[in-house]
């Protein structure tokens, strides 16, 4: 007997309209440096707010609600529960990207000033040790001169 198995290959999600192009301004927001993303994991909020276009978005991940708010409106809309998955994905992978970047910058430094701080330090005991040599020549030299 020949069984027929049929794989199946998970289709990608078809967005409305709307839901792309909601999902396009997200991106591109996500994209530009100077929008802070902010997130309440507890409260299942995400917030990303860019000031010098004057755009926020608060997504509400328990609701599946995504709110947009410029200038001159705000718009909230409850979306379907993949596509806010999917927006919360984008979001969550670029805060980490951020965090990532972040950690690297920080270790960086770290490892720096641990460097210049075990160099000064080598610099310090060889100095001492030149110091000391000088100061034991010294004394010998005056318990010669002494005698």
């Amino acid at each position: 007997m020949f069984f027929t198995f049929k794989i199946f290959k998970k289709k990608p999600r078809v967005y409305t309209k709307i839901e792309s192009h909601i999902y396009g301004i997200i991106t591109e927001l996500l994209k530009v440096s100077s929008t802070d993303i902010n997130v309440d994991e507890l409260g299942g909020k995400y917030y990303l707010s860019n000031e010098e276009q004057h755009f926020k978005v608060t997504i509400l991940s328990n609701d599946y609600v995504i709110r947009l708010t410029n200038t001159h409106d705000s718009v909230a809309e409850k979306y379907d529960k993949v596509f806010v998955e999917d927006v919360l994905k984008a979001v969550k992978e670029e805060k980490h990207r951020r965090m990532e970047v972040v950690y690297d910058s920080i270790t960086n430094s770290i490892e720096k000033m641990a460097e210049r701080l075990h160099n000064r330090l080598i610099e310090s005991n060889e100095q001492d040790k030149s110091v000391r040599r000088l100061e034991t020549k010294e004394v010998k030299n005056n318990k010669k001169a002494n005698l």
